[in-house]
């Protein structure tokens, strides 16, 4: 998924920032956040912090997803199906 694409990267750049002092230009979007200095339990952490962030509860993450990237594209899709559901209750 082309990174333009994805609505809440920003946001979760921002949430980072905020939540680890992590600068936006030290983290590449597309490079593994484990390498930026987010180990597991930061990683678990933050997941947590995304779901709240977003009102959302995420599926299982696999263990392999390691970028910001990644992760905005399955926030997007979550947030996604999130609104598609909403649409539809609100049409009946």
């Amino acid at each position: 998924m082309d990174v333009i694409e994805m609505s809440c990267l920003k946001e979760l750049q921002k949430l980072i920032q905020e939540k680890y002092d992590v600068e936006p230009d030290k983290l590449d979007v597309n490079g593994s956040m484990r390498a930026a200095g987010l180990d597991s339990l930061t990683m678990v952490e933050f997941l947590f912090a995304v779901e709240d962030h977003y009102g959302i509860s995420l599926p299982d993450v696999p263990p392999e997803m390691d970028t910001l990237a990644e992760l905005a594209a399955v926030v997007d899709g979550v947030l996604a199906a999130k609104s598609a559901g909403s649409a539809a209750a609100a049409a009946s």
